[in-house]
């Protein structure tokens, strides 16, 4: 839980700020310190960044009464803005997963061959 609110938090700060790929850096780091399971890597990483994302993309739908949001829903021909939303989760989750899964797999890998760490 504590890492899921790391990524998540570190990643809305950072997105705010910087550009899309920071979601790699606090979902790796969490990902290769706190997190022992790659599977689980995997789903508190693509959880915390997508919901990092999905709260900002709510907040903009909230805050321009959804005009945006339905705009590009006729555009991509979805018919419901919460759809955008929803697209927004699974995309901005997937930055997330893949950093979280490689710092896993990095400690994992650390672990057992101890000798091929750089020194």
């Amino acid at each position: 839980m504590r890492a899921f609110l790391a990524i998540l938090i570190l990643s809305w700060i950072g997105t705010l700020f910087l550009p899309w790929w920071i979601l790699f850096i606090p979902a790796f780091f969490f990902g290769a310190w706190m997190i022992e399971n790659n599977f689980a890597a995997f789903l508190i990483g693509f959880a915390g960044a997508g919901f990092a994302w999905f709260i900002q993309a709510l907040y903009i739908h909230i805050a321009n009464d959804a005009i945006g949001s339905t705009r590009i829903a006729e555009m991509m021909g979805l018919g419901s803005p919460w759809l955008v939303l929803v697209i927004t989760f699974l995309i901005g989750g997937l930055p997330g997963a893949i950093g979280a899964l490689t710092g896993s797999l990095l400690k994992s890998n650390l672990k057992k061959n101890p000798d091929s760490a750089i020194a």
